[in-house]
């Protein structure tokens, strides 16, 4: 579930700060969120063999083969239908053991910093990781996952079907 909590000047100013256009049945409204807060509600929980940070790969590449499992809470069960139908998903969560971020890191392997959006760092002003992984099967409310390189516990926050041909005319080679 997401909320938006919303302080008083940011509802004081809301009607000078949105723009609404309408699309025949559709409205789409416009608005300056600068001031908003966002709250995220956790969907499962992912399983895997890595208790602690360290030990982990740095890397996908380096999970290769590791299997985890999602366990998805019982009111969005629904949700996993057809799921098993794709080879692979993205997984969407939080990096709920990081504290703190960085503007400028050095990635593994790397002698140069450079800014935290041009690198995979989980030192991230949000702490949202995503990792693209493959599908075993999908038993009740439990999704069997491979090639995963998330702590154990972790929060989930979203799955979404990894379909490569939505980009093939997108990215060019």
């Amino acid at each position: 579930m997401l909320r938006f909590l919303v302080n008083k000047d940011f509802l004081n100013r809301l009607p000078e700060m949105h723009h609404i256009v309408k699309y025949d049945n559709l409205i789409s409204m416009k608005t300056n969120i600068k001031n908003m807060n966002i709250e995220l509600e956790s969907i499962g929980t992912i399983h895997t063999e890595f208790s602690e940070i360290e030990g982990m790969p740095i890397q996908p590449t380096g999970a290769k083969g590791i299997k985890g499992t999602i366990e998805i809470e019982d009111e969005y069960i629904d949700g996993l239908k057809d799921l098993d139908g794709f080879s692979h998903i993205h997984i969407i969560y939080l990096l709920h053991k990081v504290e703190g971020y960085m503007l400028e890191v050095k990635p593994f392997m790397d002698n140069d910093t450079h800014g935290v959006f041009a690198t995979r760092s989980p030192k991230r002003p949000n702490r949202i990781g995503r990792i693209v992984v493959k599908v075993n099967k999908v038993e009740g409310n439990t999704v069997h996952v491979e090639n995963i390189d998330v702590l154990d516990g972790t929060p989930l926050l979203d799955i979404k079907p990894y379909v490569p041909q939505l980009y093939e005319d997108t990215i060019d080679e």
